[in-house]
């Protein structure tokens, strides 16, 4: 295996001008001397025999090399820091600190009840729950902001084992125009009405996702808000079978007659973010999570 004659300092300080826009900038960010960045991508290029920047009117850009070389410095330097990361955790026994990313989907009584019994065995180590929706728990995964995901959509790169089914049913309040047609009830019929829906929370956010195309829409940040505004009778809307056994139970809500569609089975995955580098104590709460689950969906159909 060849040895690398580049350093990780010279390539964070060509990643450093690129994305502070200038060596000046690029110096107070490093703190180091504008000097001493200016040598390290001029050592680069010399090393390489490649121009990583050129000038174009009074600025200096990045050539199409520069371009591949950044990119793949920001690859090589990140996975750097999580390799440091990583054995430090591993260093030091039971993690002190946990992330999941957990799609709201998921029953939150259920979650709690896994996080408590973790907590039995690891009181000391901190929980930090992120509740994100469609893309946001990919994105958690993707970005290194998670441990441990409960995701519907597994980001390319990730291993995700089937975890559970959800129920998610077409409901809308007994009042609702939608109860009233005679018949089933078609998607030209809910066109006509406001579809509520929650948000994703990722950046990228993909409002189709679970939803269809209606001129009339509410978008909520919260589940709960959109079970409150069905329940309200101001639109229909496609929830977790489980969020709403009360509205169901006291007549708030009704399950649509629809044709096609009413009920939609979503899959939810379990991810270890890395497998290869995780701590004991992420393996413990995938344990934990995985036997609760099981026990849960064989003991009612709560959650299946």
């Amino acid at each position: 295996m060849d040895t690398p004659h580049i350093t990780l300092e010279q390539w964070r300080a060509l990643m450093a001008v690129v994305e502070q826009g200038g060596y000046a900038q690029a110096a107070a960010r490093l703190n180091k001397s504008q000097s001493a960045v200016t040598y390290a991508v001029q050592k680069i290029e010399e090393m390489l025999g490649v121009a990583v920047f050129e000038i174009q009117g009074r600025k200096a850009v990045l050539t199409a090399t520069g371009n591949m070389l950044y990119r793949r410095a920001r690859s090589l330097v990140e996975e750097a820091g999580l390799l440091e990361r990583a054995a430090k955790t591993l260093s030091a026994g039971w993690e002190p600190e946990l992330t999941l990313a957990v799609e709201i989907l998921f029953p939150s009584w259920l979650l709690f009840e896994c996080l408590g019994k973790f907590g039995e065995e690891s009181p000391n180590t901190r929980i930090e729950v992120l509740e994100s929706v469609i893309g946001g728990t990919s994105e958690a995964l993707l970005q290194h902001r998670a441990d441990i995901a409960i995701t519907p959509m597994p980001p390319p790169g990730f291993l995700g084992e089937a975890l559970m089914t959800m129920r998610t049913i077409a409901v809308a309040h007994p009042d609702h125009p939608l109860h009233h047609l005679g018949r089933a009830v078609t998607s030209r019929d809910l066109k006509r009405h406001r579809h509520l829906v929650v948000r994703d929370s990722g950046s990228l956010r993909t409002s189709k996702t679970l939803s269809i195309e209606v001129e009339r829409r509410w978008t909520v940040s919260h589940m709960s808000s959109s079970i409150q505004a069905v329940s309200a009778g101001y639109g229909f809307a496609w929830l977790p079978e489980y969020r709403i056994y009360n509205e169901l139970e006291a007549g708030l809500l009704k399950p649509l007659p629809m044709k096609e569609g009413g009920v939609r089975p979503i899959q939810l995955y379990l991810v270890l973010a890395d497998p290869d580098f995780a701590g004991p104590g992420a393996r413990r709460l995938m344990e934990i999570l995985r036997a609760s689950v099981i026990r849960e969906c064989a003991k009612h159909d709560r959650v299946s």
